[in-house]
């Protein structure tokens, strides 16, 4: 019997996946899990193949997001002078992105795809080769939202318009979770905090 699991939460179903199947978890959808496969030992004296990381250009708006979510993880980490310094670097790139296009209207699903195909496997490889334990659990943690909001964005639109009346999103101030249903889960399913370090995200007017 074939086996697959949940490339988020871990969640091993057994059998076929049905179609619309959520993980029961998590909630993400079939397109996050993968077969459960023996892996054959690496030949003795292979080639290691170099990953390279791409060239990335990011936009102003970007920039402060991205400062933004490292000053939270200087919050959490107790470092206050790594944290004013990077919501300085927010601020002013917030304000170099007045008028400029919202990065809600790029392809987010293409921005996913590179980031977990390209980004990830470079990133991983780095923190290996540098034996940093902190930024390889940063990592696995980020990887995991990401493919969760991939899934969320392909169920229910980069501006989830598809999201039924009675469910909400709830985003894990902590790790950046994203699920979605009429309450958050009891723990979160990437860093497993309670339900109270849940945000409730606020629907946009129709």
């Amino acid at each position: 019997m074939k086996e697959y699991v949940c490339t988020v939460c871990g969640y091993v179903h057994k059998g076929e996946l049905p179609e619309g199947f959520v993980c029961p978890v998590c909630g993400a959808g079939a397109d996050t899990f993968k077969e459960v496969v023996k892996e054959r030992a690496p030949k003795a004296n292979a080639p290691k193949k170099k990953l390279k990381a791409p060239e990335t250009e990011f936009s102003a708006i970007e920039m402060s997001v991205i400062c933004s979510n490292l000053a939270r993880g200087a919050e959490k980490q107790y470092m206050p002078e790594e944290q004013k310094r990077f919501e300085t670097l927010a601020k002013f790139f917030l304000e170099e992105a007045a008028g400029q296009t919202n990065v809600a209207d790029k392809n987010i699903g293409e921005m996913l795809d590179k980031d977990l195909s390209e980004l990830y496997p470079a990133a991983n490889e780095s923190a290996a080769e540098a034996s940093d334990r902190g930024a390889k659990r940063s990592l696995v943690w980020s990887e995991k939202v990401t493919t969760a909001l991939k899934s969320v964005i392909a169920r229910y639109g980069a501006d989830g318009a598809k999201i039924p009346d009675d469910q909400s999103v709830y985003v894990c101030s902590v790790c950046g979770f994203v699920f979605v249903g009429k309450e958050p889960p009891a723990i979160c399913p990437v860093c497993k905090v309670p339900a109270w370090k849940f945000e409730k995200s606020e629907r946009r007017a129709k």
